[in-house]
């Protein structure tokens, strides 16, 4: 008699390069995909709900193919809302399952709730295996010499750049289903309005298909070659666009990886070289906000670095509102609020920019706009969030932690003709390259535009943030890195 196992869907939202459907694959086991949306993470007490409409629009894409796929190999996607571990122990009273299979996760929350599924599903005899997926490794097997778990990325990237990266896994060619499943709780797969949400963002495309054609559009293409040299200017195409995939796993990391190695033999040039490597040190980046969220979860609450606890935040109300709406009057800063208000990502560069801004510039306690990206990002979550929002505020884990970027600067340096900020920002397009770039607009021209003056002065306030940080410090004399 074959084994009956459940898949249990989380963060894994694909069939390929799938660890636990290599798992039944492999044993010809009778099975089934289950996805449980959890109340507690959609629903979240306002204002903190951290979870946005773009962000279930596109999971709700991905988990409709994912569906179509498993019905397509013989099986089916159940679906289910309820609290996860009180429907798991109602399917395993059903099924009566030899096993349940679901991939690891690395946050607080996840962590909490898998180990009260582990306890509870042991209790009525069902064996539960993880899988890692989430990054090419462990958390544990990137390790100091001491065996200390990393706190700067430049040596963790030296050590996960050594170590073997494992290979994609094999995807089974049929599923048998399970017998009885039909008599499960399940539900139809939810619209967007009954799970409580809206979208009035213009988000990508979700699911599988759309995954794989991505890296490979990336990654047997010039673009990959090029990411070195292109990735800062966001007038530029030159990122993957792969990052909501990444989040909700609808492309492999081992497939992302191998497909690395075989652009290797495009290089011919040093730049090449360096494109892939640049690519590959942001899944390193990735994978490292995963391993210091794993040993120190302490970090999806407070700032890492314990001086940064008492710094005194304005926390301004209508300072936070004219940033969430990209009415700062500084152009790129603007333009970069504008583009995740409409779409839901937001350039990497413009990221740190917007960041810095509002944490320098506004003196904005860092945990605002954290919250706001994850309620517009559709790539939003906690673990690199929460790590580039922590590098931005100076509170984090930063071998150099005092940044402050000038918004002209970095506008000047990434967006020298303007195409950015025109893009986003319309009523800027007539309004000259240099005065658009340096954010200089003077008062008529900003009327004319409908455009605001700059909400704050950027030299006094940053002068406000070193002299609040060298109090925290209890040192007055701090470095100026600015950028």
């Amino acid at each position: 008699m074959v084994d009956r196992v459940i898949v249990w869907h989380r963060r894994d939202l694909r069939l390929q390069d799938h660890p636990a459907l290599d798992w039944v694959g492999r044993r010809g086991c009778a099975t089934i995909g289950i996805f449980i949306f959890d109340p507690a993470i959609l629903h979240g007490p306002e204002p903190q709900r951290t979870t946005g409409g773009g962000q279930v629009a596109f999971m709700l894409d991905c988990l409709r193919e994912l569906r179509d796929n498993y019905r397509r190999l013989g099986s089916d996607l159940y679906f289910f809302l309820a609290d996860p571990v009180q429907c798991l122990t109602t399917i395993a009273a059903i099924l009566r399952p030899d096993h349940v299979l679901f991939c690891a996760d690395v946050e607080p929350f996840a962590l909490e709730r898998d180990n009260r599924a582990r306890s509870q599903l042991a209790r009525l005899g069902v064996r539960v295996t993880s899988f890692v997926d989430l990054g090419l490794h462990p958390p544990d097997a990137i390790l100091t010499g001491a065996g200390e778990p990393y706190k700067v990325f430049t040596p963790f990237w030296r050590n996960w750049s050594k170590q073997a990266k494992p290979q994609p896994w094999t995807t089974p060619a049929q599923l048998v289903p399970i017998e009885g499943a039909d008599k499960l709780p399940a539900i139809a797969l939810p619209s967007l309005e009954s799970l409580g949400f809206q979208c009035q963002q213009t988000i990508p495309k979700g699911g599988e298909a759309m995954g794989r054609a991505l890296l490979d559009q990336f990654t047997t293409s010039n673009a990959i070659l090029r990411y070195d040299s292109q990735r800062n200017f966001p007038a530029v195409e030159g990122t993957s666009r792969l990052s909501p995939h990444l989040r909700f796993g609808t492309i492999g990391i081992r497939s992302v990886w191998r497909a690395t190695v075989e652009a290797e033999g495009m290089i011919r040039s040093r730049e090449d070289e360096l494109g892939i490597q640049g690519w590959r040190q942001e899944l390193a980046w990735r994978e490292f906000y995963h391993h210091v969220l794993f040993f120190f979860p302490e970090l999806a609450e407070r700032a890492y670095r314990p001086p940064m606890q008492k710094f005194r935040w304005h926390d301004r109300g209508e300072h936070f509102q004219a940033w969430c709406a990209g009415r700062t009057g500084y152009p790129i800063v603007d333009a970069a609020m504008r583009q995740l208000n409409q779409t839901g990502w937001m350039h990497n560069r413009c990221r740190m920019i917007v960041a810095s801004f509002l944490t320098k510039d506004l003196l904005i306690n860092w945990q605002w706009g954290e919250r706001y990206f994850m309620q517009k990002l559709v790539d939003g979550e906690l673990a690199a969030n929460n790590g580039g929002w922590q590098w931005s505020a100076s509170s984090g884990m930063d071998a150099k932690p005092l940044r402050i970027f000038n918004p002209a600067s970095q506008a000047s340096k990434f967006d020298p003709d303007g195409d950015y900020m025109r893009q986003w920002l319309p009523e800027l397009r007539s309004v000259s390259t240099a005065e658009l770039v340096s954010g200089q607009i003077d008062a008529f021209t900003a009327h004319r535009c409908n455009y605001p003056l700059p909400i704050v002065d950027h030299k006094q306030q940053q002068q406000l943030f070193k002299q609040e940080y060298a109090r925290v410090k209890g040192d007055s004399t701090t470095h100026d890195s600015s950028h």
